[in-house]
């Protein structure tokens, strides 16, 4: 398990791989974000935003369900980085210096609190206190994250490849993440789906990592050609043009009394 300095030091590095992030990880399907987060909840804090990738998608789902015309997103990371690019990309977004330990909104401010692949980042205990304070009675914590599926063979050596680091999905993990007082046991739904990248996509997938971040140069290098040549070589994507990549997203919902 990692402490809790090693937390903060992957999570401070994806400011230095921003663009690529951007650029390379998944967005998270419809039908899991509608699920996350309801039509009618008009203001929402997402946590650990990043880029935007959820934050974008939370706007769109609001209107696509036939909720509000408008939702206001707040987004909240801890990179100035990554908001930065969160900025470009979603104009008109209020962006904040935040985390989930330290939520710069005052006390039941908001309908609902997400974190997409950032609740792991947190201390529970404190980060659960914190967005307990700044949610309204009735409002909801939604936590996503997206794993490569690593039930299937190649999907399975790409993980060995890019020495993955908890990121991937295997059967029996969909225990619920550590979640404390004001919250009770969570709602939970899965949903499987696909990413189609080219082989830059993939590359540029193991780029965006946080573990690869921290890596030294010649680490790297390796890394990357081992990946290269996994994806050149292995009978499910040799020569292909696109490459389907298979993932499982995980969501909990809970409700604040």
């Amino acid at each position: 398990m990692q402490s809790r300095d090693e937390k903060l030091e992957h999570a401070r590095s994806f400011g230095g791989v921003a663009d690529v992030y951007e650029t390379s990880r998944p967005g998270y399907p419809t039908d899991a974000v509608a699920w996350l987060v309801r039509a009618d909840q008009r203001r929402v804090a997402d946590v650990g935003a990043g880029t935007g990738k959820l934050t974008r998608a939370l706007m769109a789902a609001a209107r696509g369900a036939g909720g509000v015309a408008e939702r206001e997103v707040l987004a909240i990371d801890p990179s100035a980085e990554m908001l930065d690019v969160l900025g470009a990309s979603v104009p008109g977004v209020e962006t904040l210096i935040g985390a989930g330990e330290q939520i710069p909104l005052p006390d039941e401010s908001v309908d609902a609190v997400t974190f997409a692949q950032a609740w792991h980042w947190v201390e529970p205990a404190a980060a659960s206190t914190e967005v307990g304070r700044v949610l309204q009675s009735g409002g909801t914590l939604g936590l996503i994250w997206n794993f490569r599926d690593e039930r299937v063979d190649w999907v399975r050596e790409l993980g060995v490849a890019m020495h993955a680091d908890g990121d991937q999905y295997t059967d029996g993990m969909d225990e619920a993440p550590h979640v404390y007082a004001p919250f009770g046991d969570p709602e939970r739904a899965k949903f499987e789906w696909k990413q189609p990248l080219d082989r830059a996509g993939v590359l540029d997938l193991v780029r965006s990592r946080s573990y690869f971040a921290v890596m030294d140069e010649a680490q790297q290098s390796q890394t990357l050609a081992d990946v290269a040549r996994l994806i050149d070589t292995h009978p499910q994507t040799a020569g292909r043009e696109s490459i389907e990549l298979p993932y499982v997203t995980l969501a909990f919902r809970y409700v604040r009394p």
